[in-house]
């Protein structure tokens, strides 16, 4: 089974309408902290970022934020985190997130959240990384996009194996048990040239 010691965490740094996110966030930090996993997160203070930074910080957990220059500003930035990583960039954060974690999980987010997610999973398919990429689906919040992923299996956009790539569940516990039996898949040679 994988050690998931780091987690990096996507979500909205805007505040949601949605008292079940809110609580997802909250109940997701807490189990971070009683794990003793650290979070690794775009450093907000701010909307479900910061609650959920929050929560972990509450319950004595460790924190590590991530973020380019240009979003660091006082009103935004969380000042007290146990770590706080500057990036030139947004491709930066995203590297450095990569590197910081030993996998990643989606809570419900804006566009930034899903460009997030992807840009992992697009690393995980073409082999740059074999770290499991968790989706915790709130009171049914991504249905609509995994509906879209099975649409793209159905049309010969998607393959199968990368679809059953994202690990979904609605669970704290359950999420983490699949990505602790994750096991990456194997890299097609034309992606791997490296490979006899």
């Amino acid at each position: 089974m994988k050690k998931l010691e780091k987690i990096c965490v996507f979500c909205g740094s805007s505040e949601s309408n949605d008292h079940a996110i809110h609580q997802s966030a909250m109940r997701l930090g807490k189990t971070f902290a009683e794990r003793e996993i650290t979070l690794v997160y775009g450093a907000a203070k701010i909307g479900i970022m910061g609650l959920l930074a929050k929560s972990v910080l509450d319950h004595h957990g460790k924190v590590i934020g991530i973020i380019p220059e240009f979003l660091k500003k006082k009103e935004v930035v969380h000042l007290g985190l146990t770590e706080l990583i500057t990036t030139d960039n947004m491709h930066d954060r995203k590297l450095r997130m990569q590197q910081e974690s030993d996998g990643f999980i989606a809570l419900p987010g804006g566009m930034g959240t899903l460009e997030e997610l992807f840009e992992m999973l697009t690393w995980l398919q073409l082999g740059l990384h074999d770290k499991p990429i968790g989706v915790l689906n709130v009171n049914h919040f991504y249905d609509d996009l995994l509906q879209l992923l099975e649409n793209m299996v159905r049309k010969g956009l998607l393959k199968m194996e990368n679809f059953n790539l994202l690990l979904v569940d609605h669970d704290i516990d359950a999420l983490l048990i699949k990505m602790q039996e994750f096991k990456s898949p194997e890299i097609p040679k034309w992606l791997n040239p490296d490979r006899s």
